[in-house]
């Protein structure tokens, strides 16, 4: 399966943040997944690291997730244009964007944010 992780999962995967569930740990450790993070997920990072609301080197984060062997996902054109057409359950463009990348690229986005779930299926909150 196909799993696009949203940024606080990759954060807490990152630093074992103990909120990590042990379901969605084994989600990622399962080599039946291929774990994908999106472009998004690094500009929002990029934005809160700037900002001092977070503590990352992101240059350190692009090389964990290539050490672990996550898919890194650019944002496209066909994902903008599904952003689009996307009803407003969300206002958070860069969860919007994770959910437009799901739907065009057939893969489920791992989250922990329940409102999200009212973009249907392609969500698996945890």
């Amino acid at each position: 399966m196909k799993i696009v992780i949203d940024t606080h999962i990759l954060l807490w995967w990152v630093t074992d943040d103990k909120r990590l569930s042990h379901k969605a740990r084994r989600l990622i450790e399962s080599t039946q997944n291929k774990i994908i993070v999106s472009a998004a997920s690094f500009w929002e990072i990029a934005i809160k690291q700037t900002l001092g609301r977070i503590k990352i080197d992101v240059a350190e984060l692009e090389e964990a997730i290539t050490i672990d062997d996550f898919e890194p996902l650019p944002i496209k054109l066909l994902h903008t244009v599904q952003v689009a057409g996307l009803p407003l359950h969300h206002n958070d463009p860069f969860d919007r964007m994770l959910i437009a990348q799901c739907l065009c690229e057939t893969a489920h986005l791992l989250t922990h944010d329940e409102a999200l779930s009212s973009y249907g299926k392609v969500v698996m909150v945890i």
